[in-house]
């Protein structure tokens, strides 16, 4: 709890802090819509897959999560996606605005799947199945992001069918055997905003690389997720590249874009980390159902993220990986949650 608090006070405080580089240079609006005008506006196609595998090498808490986004960089979005902007107070639309659209599951698990009784004290079996559309937009020195989910979680989402198959005929597994006891199906709607200051804090190293500090605050509305967030994200890349974003992740996680530019030699990389710290109101994969009696634990209010990753950049294809250590989401859980999260973009 203590850490978690201190993310939040120390992003808080980067916020609060005026930057007097800010007053001397052209603004990020500016310069983005500047870098949109020197290139056609791409599109990106992302597959992003978050496992437990690739971190500790278990198979428990949130065992995985794959989202696949389209993302149109500059797009004019359609009215029914502006009419969503319009419930962020805020929200801008200008000519730097982008449109995503993107599908996903996630599975949960308790620590032993191959127990096919029900663990009390541990999480409950759950899957969550959805599609989500949003708008990013940069305004002034900040860019906001938007968005809005619908989708199912129970039965209904399909995990077990998942979790079996890819055992089965993939990674040669256990068999998860708890199933049975996953959460009823009920709809899901959650409304997700963040804004992030990419460049707030930034260092040009010896006119090559540069080195940027961004803070980032988040709120996320519904009966799936319910929480307010503040990270910190650090990044290091060459000068040319100071456009890209961060790689694309599965919320609860605050999401990148996966945006980049094609590098000018073909090649490009970047290093990254970050911490982010969130005070939960609501998860349904350990309060259970809304509506209805159903498995759970007793959630703890404060939970954080510690990631660092690489990513490389090849002509028009990007490569991510990062690393995550999230603090215990349960009274009784046993240990911290380690995993993995790959991603691949195509820019079209």
């Amino acid at each position: 709890m203590k850490k978690t608090l201190a993310i939040l006070v120390i992003v808080l405080y980067c916020i609060s802090v005026p930057d007097s580089a800010f007053s001397q240079s052209p603004s990020l609006e500016d310069e983005a819509i500047s870098n949109h005008a020197n290139e056609l506006d791409p599109s990106f196609l992302t597959l992003a897959v978050e496992n437990d595998l690739f971190g500790n090498g278990t198979d428990q808490h949130y065992t995985n999560g794959i989202r696949l986004s389209w993302f149109e960089a500059g797009a004019i979005p359609p009215s029914w996606i502006s009419n969503i902007g319009e419930l962020y107070p805020g929200f801008r639309i200008n000519d730097t605005t982008s449109v995503t659209f993107s599908i996903g599951q996630n599975l949960y698990t308790p620590s032993d799947i191959r127990i096919a009784t029900e663990q009390k004290n541990d999480r409950p079996w759950a899957a969550w199945l959805y599609g989500s559309t949003g708008l990013i937009t940069i305004t002034d020195n900040h860019v906001d992001e938007i968005e809005m989910a619908l989708g199912i979680v129970g039965p209904a989402a399909l995990g077990e069918q998942t979790q079996k198959y890819v055992h089965d005929k993939i990674s040669n597994s256990p068999e998860p055997k708890g199933w049975k006891h996953q959460l009823d199906n009920e709809i899901g709607l959650n409304l997700s905003w963040q804004r992030r200051w990419p460049e707030y804090k930034t260092w040009d190293i010896n006119n090559d690389l540069w080195l940027q500090a961004s803070p980032q605050i988040g709120l996320s509305l519904g009966n799936i997720y319910t929480h307010a967030e503040a990270g910190l994200n650090l990044r290091i890349s060459p000068k040319t590249e100071r456009f890209s974003d961060m790689p694309l992740r599965v919320r609860p996680a605050m999401p990148g874009t996966g945006y980049f530019p094609k590098p000018a030699n073909e090649f490009s990389w970047s290093i990254f980390g970050g911490l982010n710290g969130r005070a939960v109101g609501r998860n349904i994969f350990l309060d259970g159902n809304t509506f209805e009696n159903s498995p759970s634990v007793d959630k703890k209010p404060l939970v954080y993220d510690i990631n660092a990753g690489v990513d490389f950049t090849y002509g028009q294809t990007r490569l991510s990986y990062t690393l995550v250590r999230r603090s215990k989401e349960f009274k009784t859980q046993d240990d911290t949650s380690v995993f993995g999260a790959i991603s691949i973009s195509r820019r079209f």
